[in-house]
């Protein structure tokens, strides 16, 4: 069975390149009837914050990513202990007493020789038992692998066939001592002992792919298959800046993203169906996901055309649900009617912007008298126009007061005057914006009584 995993670290907010790669790993769980696993790599005392693991979860859940298995690695500490103390029983680890300094001269000369900067080995030649009683003795000192100086390769799901030289790399850290193991020895413990058969993570963690190997091979633990996922680029194609990348998906949320959208997205960032679809349900993407259809080249955000793809699914969605979604970013009282949706639905790129776009609706703004003149109009005209329209307006009966009828009697009674000299000054008038939805529409919301209100109002700017 598939076993895959995402394991983000609690020093910060579940942000989109994190979600994405949860994304790819739960898709490809549900794609092959898999288990997907939610493990928090929260060993970093010192930065994790409990309200970021909390983050974690909620946003995941809202996405509708959940999971089958969750672990947090601070409750494994006596775990990586005992393999620890293993690998240094068995002599492939050993305590390394070099002091920082030490450690730098070692690599600035290196550097200076054009040599790869890696660790020279000199701890290695200390005799286990004298290590062992320096340490206890209180000795500082860090926990090296032993890595052995040969090629390895391995092949990538993504990629291909990958190969690295062993020799660059030297003796690892895997420990500060035996409380503190580092990432890439409790990812490999973390990985073997909850059986991950598949590896799906972000290109810039393919560097630790050997590092991690050679660890599976001394516990002579199963090695599961890696694959590495396409960077996230600008539009320009360099490196996807924190701009983007690193922006929470609380923040998405909180400004107007639908969850459907944001999969959807997601998804074809670094993936792609077999037809030239543009829009996919997160179930049809779930039937069609496979491994072999990833990328190798970077995936590039274009913030566009997230914003059109948003605006699809919420031109979509029935209003009771449009209301219930903008309810958040609307001023408490507000209560958005069928016809206030209907006239601004097609408009809303993002939920946030629904209060811009109906405040109208509830306090008409003050805009200056030339707003409501059409090109080189005069305000006389304007005015004398507006009279017109009341008159028209004041003719016809509450219940006959909607969209399409008020459309057919304007247009009809005022046949002989440019459109543009009636509408413009009308839409004006009735919202207070350069931009809205048609004066129809809005007379078809505000009713009668308020829309007359509104023309008389403009009639007497223009005074």
């Amino acid at each position: 069975m598939v076993r895959v995993r995402i394991a983000p670290s609690p020093t910060g907010f579940l942000h989109f390149g994190t979600a994405r790669t949860a994304l790819f790993n739960w898709l490809f769980a549900k794609a092959t009837a898999g288990r997907f696993i939610l493990r928090i790599e929260d060993t970093d005392k010192e930065r994790n914050r409990p309200e970021c693991e909390t983050d974690i979860l909620e946003q995941l859940k809202w996405l509708g990513m959940e999971w089958d298995e969750f672990y947090k690695q601070s409750e494994r500490g006596k775990i990586y202990k005992e393999y620890l103390l293993r690998l240094l029983s068995e002599n492939k680890a050993y305590y390394c007493f070099c002091a920082k300094e030490e450690l730098e001269a070692q690599k600035q000369s290196m550097e200076a020789a054009g040599l790869p900067p890696k660790y020279s080995g000199r701890c290695r030649s200390i005799a286990p038992a004298d290590a062992e009683t320096r340490f206890r003795n209180g000795e500082r000192a860090v926990i090296r692998f032993k890595v052995r100086e040969e090629k390895i390769s391995f092949k990538d799901l993504i990629r291909g066939e990958i190969h690295f030289d062993l020799g660059l790399m030297g003796d690892q850290v895997i420990a500060r001592d035996l409380e503190n193991p580092l990432y890439n020895f409790v990812v490999v413990i973390d990985d073997a002992l909850t059986q991950i058969t598949h590896v799906i993570r972000a290109e810039d963690h393919l560097s630790n792919t050997p590092k991690q190997i050679v660890l599976y091979e001394a516990f002579g633990f199963n090695i599961p298959k890696f694959g590495h996922l396409p960077l996230i680029l600008n539009a320009d194609r360099s490196k996807m800046s924190k701009r983007f990348n690193d922006v929470s998906i609380e923040e998405y949320r909180e400004a107007g993203y639908l969850k459907e959208a944001l999969l959807n997205f997601m998804a074809f960032l670094g993936w792609h169906p077999k037809e030239n679809k543009e829009v996919m349900t997160i179930d049809e993407i779930v039937k069609e996901f496979t491994l072999e259809r990833v990328q190798k080249g970077g995936a590039v955000f274009n913030l566009d055309k997230l914003d059109w793809m948003n605006a699809h699914y919420i031109a979509k969605l029935p209003n009771d649900r449009f209301a219930e979604l903008s309810a958040p970013h609307l001023p408490q009282g507000w209560r958005l009617t069928d016809r206030m949706i209907d006239s601004i639905k097609l408009r809303v790129k993002r939920m946030s912007e629904v209060k811009e776009l109906t405040a109208f609706y509830f306090n008409l703004p003050d805009y200056p008298a030339e707003q409501l003149c059409w090109k080189e109009m005069s305000l006389k005209a304007v005015s004398g126009n507006l009279a017109i329209v009341a008159t028209i307006l004041q003719e016809v009966g509450e219940g006959d007061f909607e969209k399409g009828n008020l459309e057919s009697i304007l247009i009809g009674k005022t046949g002989s005057i440019p459109k543009g000299e009636i509408f413009w000054p009308l839409r004006v008038a009735l919202s207070g914006e350069e931009k809205s939805p048609t004066p129809f529409e809005i007379m078809g919301v505000l009713g009668k009584n308020e829309s007359l209100h509104r023309v008389r109002l403009a009639i007497e700017k223009c005074a």
